[in-house]
C-alpha cells in the first residue's frame, strides 16, 4: 500500500513551492522522521520529514520544478511494490465535458469513514491538517480523511468543525475559480462533502453552451523573441518578495524622513568592547548590531509605542507591541528576506550580538524555519556598505515604520563654531502614514539619534 507524498502547505498564504533538492532517491530505504527534500514556500527553505516507513518507491516532481500545495510528489510503499506511471497528481482539467458524457461520470471515490491509524495510534495526516487540529482542539481520530488511503488533510479538518460546507481542496479550488458558491452545491461524497465531480456537473452545461456560442479565434502565432532576449520564470522566493512589496507600497501611504548622525562616538565604543564581545562570544560586534540595540531600546519607549506597532483587522485596529521582534533584512544573490531577533528588547548587547548573528547566518544558508522570519515588529536594512548615502526602504507589512541605514562619510561639520570633520551616517525612516503622523516620527528620530551618539547608554 503506497503512501502519498505531498507538496505541504506550510502558510496562510502558500500556494505553491518550488523543490529545491530530493534528499532521497527512488529505491532508497526511508524511515519515519528522515529527511527526504528541502523545499522552499516563498522565501522560506524546509526540510520535509518522512511521515511513513518504507521504500522510496516514485519522484514524480524533479528538484527545480515549482508545485502547488498538496499535490502528490511522490511515493513511499514496501519494496517492490508498483506505482503506475498515471497515478501522479496534475492540475484538474478545464470543465469541458460534453453534457451527454457529464451523467455518465463514474461515481466519485469515497472519503475513508475514519482515518487510518498506524500502529502507535499515530494518524495519517498532513503537517497542516495537525497544526489545524491542535489550534481548533479536534482530536484527528475522529475526522474523516479525504486524502490516499485516509490522509487526513487540513480541509477536512477545518470541515469536521462545521465552519464551512464540506469539500475536496480540489472541489473548492474549481469552485473558486467559476465562481461557485459551495453553499449552492449538493455533496455526494461521503457525508455529503463535495468532490469535484459535483462541481464540474454544474458548470460543464453552462460551460458547454458558452464555448458553442463563442466565436472561433485564431491562434496567435508563437511570439519570437529578439536575439538576445531570454525569458526565464520567477523563483517562488522573487513571487513572495514581488506581491509582498507590491501590496506594501499600494496599501501604505508612506513618507520618509531622512538625518544625519555623528558616528563618532559609536565607532568609539566599537572599538572599545570588540575584543570584550569577541572573548565571550566568540563574534565581532558590527555597527548594524549596535545600531539595532539603539532601535530596540527606542522603540521600548512609551512615547514611541506606535512606532512599534501593527495594524490589524483590514486595518481597523492598530496592535501596540510591549516588546520588540527585530526584522534585519538581508541581502541574498536571488532575492531578500527578513530573519527575525524575537525578543530583542530583553537581550544584553552580547545576547543581541548571538541571536542576530544567527539568524542571518541561517538566513544566508537558507535554513531558516518559518518562525525565524514571522513576526517582527520593526525592521532595519543597511545599504551603507555599498556606499548608498539615501533610499526610502519599503516597510515589511504589517511593521508600521522600517529604518534604513545608509553610509558613514568623512563629512565638514560646524562644531561648536568651528568646521570639523566628522564620519556622518544617513538614517532614512520610512512610516505608515495610516498609523504614525510626522511628528512623532521625527520624535522617534530624535530619541534614536541622541542614544547613537551617546552609545554609552546601551551599556546601562
Amino acid at each position: 500500500m503506497a503512501f502519498e507524498i505531498i507538496m505541504p502547505k506550510l502558510g496562510v498564504d502558500m500556494q505553491e513551492g518550488e523543490i529545491i533538492e530530493w534528499k532521497k532517491q527512488e529505491g532508497d530505504v526511508v524511515n519515519e522522521g528522515d529527511i527526504l527534500l528541502e523545499i522552499m514556500s516563498d522565501k522560506t527553505n524546509m526540510e520535509l520529514e518522512a511521515e511513513d516507513s518504507g521504500v522510496l518507491l516514485k519522484i514524480t516532481r524533479q528538484a527545480g520544478e515549482t508545485v502547488p500545495v498538496t499535490e502528490v510528489i511522490g511515493y513511499i510503499g514496501a519494496e517492490g511494490e508498483v506505482v503506475a506511471d498515471n497515478v501522479a497528481s496534475a492540475p484538474a482539467a478545464e470543465p469541458t465535458t460534453k453534457v451527454e458524457e457529464v451523467a455518465t461520470v463514474e461515481a466519485p471515490v469515497v472519503a475513508t469513514q475514519a482515518p487510518v491509524v498506524h500502529e502507535g495510534g499515530k494518524v495519517r495526516a498532513t503537517p497542516k491538517a495537525r497544526k489545524v487540529a491542535r489550534e481548533l482542539g479536534i482530536d484527528l481520530t475522529q475526522v474523516p480523511g479525504t486524502g490516499a488511503k485516509g490522509r487526513v488533510h487540513a480541509d477536512d479538518v477545518e470541515n469536521f468543525k462545521g465552519a464551512q460546507p464540506k469539500a475536496t481542496p480540489l472541489a473548492r479550488k474549481i469552485a473558486a475559480d467559476l465562481g461557485i458558491d459551495l453553499a449552492s452545491v449538493s455533496g455526494t461524497g461521503f457525508g455529503g462533502k463535495i468532490t469535484k465531480e459535483d462541481i464540474l456537473a454544474i458548470s460543464a452545461p453552462a460551460q458547454v453552451k458558452e464555448a458553442a456560442a463563442a466565436p472561433v479565434v485564431e491562434a496567435k502565432p508563437e511570439k519570437v523573441l529578439p536575439e538576445g532576449v531570454e525569458v526565464i520564470p520567477m523563483s517562488a522566493m522573487r513571487k513572495a518578495i514581488s506581491k509582498g512589496m507590491t501590496h506594501s507600497y499600494l496599501t501604505a501611504p508612506t513618507f520618509t524622513l531622512n538625518y544625519d548622525v555623528d558616528m563618532t562616538n559609536l565607532m568609539a565604543l566599537r572599538k572599545q568592547i570588540l575584543d570584550p564581545i569577541m572573548n565571550k562570544t566568540g563574534m565581532k560586534v558590527t555597527f548594524t548590531d549596535l545600531i539595532g540595540l539603539a532601535v530596540v531600546r527606542t522603540l521600548m519607549k512609551e512615547e514611541h509605542r506606535y512606532i512599534n506597532a501593527s495594524l490589524i483587522d483590514d486595518a481597523q485596529n492598530i496592535e501596540l507591541h510591549k516588546f520588540v521582534n527585530l526584522g534585519i533584512a538581508v541581502g541574498l544573490d536571488d532575492g531578500l528576506i527578513v530573519p527575525v531577533v524575537h525578543g530583542a528588547d530583553k537581550m544584553s548587547l552580547s545576547e543581541f550580538v548571538v541571536a542576530s548573528k544567527d539568524v542571518i547566518k541561517k538566513a544566508q544558508a537558507g535554513k531558516l524555519k518559518a518562525a525565524e522570519m514571522s513576526g517582527s515588529t520593526f525592521s532595519i536594512t543597511n545599504l551603507g556598505m555599498f556606499g548608498t548615502k539615501s533610499f526610502n526602504p519599503i516597510i515589511n507589512q504589517p511593521n508600521s515604520a522600517i529604518l534604513g541605514v545608509s553610509a558613514t562619510i568623512q563629512t565638514p561639520v560646524v562644531v561648536d563654531g568651528e568646521v570639523v570633520v566628522r564620519p556622518i551616517m544617513g538614517l532614512c525612516l520610512t512610516i505608515d502614514h495610516r498609523i504614525v503622523d510626522g511628528m512623532n516620527g521625527a520624535k522617534f528620530m530624535v530619541d534614536l539619534k541622541h542614544l547613537i551618539e551617546n552609545p554609552m547608554e546601551l551599556l546601562i
